[in-house]
Formats: C-alpha cells, structure tokens, sequence
C-alpha cells in the first residue's frame, strides 16, 4: 500500500496508530468493566475487588507502562 493514500484526512500510518490506540484503549476499559462485574457479582468487598483488580489488570498496566517508557526514552 501506498503512504500517499489518506484515509478521513490521515495518512495510513498516521490512520492505523490512531485507530490501535483508540482500539486497545476500549479493549483494556472493556477488560476493567469484566472484573469490575466478576467482583460485584461473586460479592467479592472492597478487598477482593482491590486484589481482582491488582492480579487480573497487572497485565495491561504493564502493557500501558511499556507505551509510557517507550514515549519517554524516544524508543519507537
């Protein structure tokens, strides 16, 4: 494909990292809301919600971490 083709004013490129940053965004809110529900529907408390949520979205912290680090160092 040709990097001259523009896709609603945006390069492809520029097209494709906007719509997998906006894609993976829903993915991990959508993620939060599944274990946000498992918690509220195995009545899990505060504590059982806090530990879902720290075992379960460690690894898509590291993955937004890694964006983050990325970013900072020029490393793309």
């Amino acid at each position: 494909m040709n990097n001259d083709d523009f896709i609603l004013g945006l390069s492809f490129t520029e097209f494709e990292d906007l719509a997998l940053q906006i894609g993976l965004t829903g993915l991990i809110l959508f993620m939060m809301f599944i274990i946000w529900n498992l918690g509220k529907e195995s009545k899990a408390g505060r504590y059982g919600m806090l530990w879902m949520f720290l075992g379960l979205g460690v690894g898509f912290v590291g993955f937004v971490a890694k964006g983050i680090i990325q970013k900072l160092l020029g490393i793309e």
